[in-house]
């Protein structure tokens, strides 16, 4: 991805939590300039990966396959005292192209998804074979708002404002904001997230965009925060 698609990216983000009525931390509004003075602030941010996260999963279609995401609070599988024992994320989906996170399950995580305002957010469930492909036999069972539901493989549900459904390890999900219904904040809490040992994506290249600098960053990502160091010191 450019840095100028990224910078765009967090900027509609921004507009899209205002017009909900919503807030992230003050960290990230932070400039470029504000991480640099708070460098020796940052070891805990920088070791559980909080912050901004903008990827296209490195298929070059942004607007079709692609999220702008925000972990407010995380852990570390290897060190409990680091962070918090939970993990929890702002997700962002536009509408008008059906933007995806593509199918995926989780080694490990059990994971809320919420719809926190905006549209109405889709997801398409399978099982996932031993061998990590979608089981399109096995039917499905998951929780919605406590409640458990029993589905068909494939089943695509609706997610409405204000409602939940939760995802267990080793379910394949994709999800989408439901074209015409408005873009989308998705809530994400779940248990400790790390996304460079627990994420098994079905078809995409890879978990994290390579980015080419066509213009100066607005906001560090949170995968990025050691390449931001060697420029500016402290950071």
């Amino acid at each position: 991805m450019k840095r100028s698609e990224i910078n765009s990216a967090i900027r509609y983000a921004i507009k899209t939590l205002e017009d909900n009525h919503l807030r992230l931390p003050a960290f990230a509004y932070w400039s470029m300039e504000k991480w640099k003075e708070h460098g020796h602030k940052l070891d805990n941010i920088k070791a559980v990966c909080l912050g901004w996260d903008v990827t296209d999963f490195g298929t070059g279609d942004f607007d079709r396959v692609g999220s702008v995401l925000f972990t407010v609070r995380n852990g570390s599988l290897l060190d409990p005292s680091v962070g918090t024992p939970y993990a929890e994320k702002i997700i962002f989906q536009r509408h008008e192209s059906e933007q995806e996170i593509p199918f995926h399950f989780h080694k490990m995580k059990t994971e809320d998804i919420i719809n926190r305002g905006g549209g109405v957010l889709m997801l398409e469930l399978f099982n996932s074979t031993p061998g990590g492909g979608l089981d399109t036999k096995k039917p499905i069972t998951v929780k919605m708002d406590g409640i458990m539901c029993n589905l068909p493989a494939g089943a695509i549900v609706e997610i409405k404002k204000g409602c939940s459904i939760t995802l267990h390890p080793r379910l394949h999900h994709r999800f989408w904001a439901k074209k015409g219904a408005g873009d989308l904040v998705v809530g994400e809490v779940s248990s400790i997230n790390d996304d460079n040992v627990d994420n098994v994506f079905l078809k995409v290249p890879k978990r994290f965009s390579e980015i080419e600098e066509d213009e100066a960053a607005l906001f560090p990502l949170c995968g990025e925060y050691d390449f931001w160091r060697d420029f500016y010191c402290g950071f």
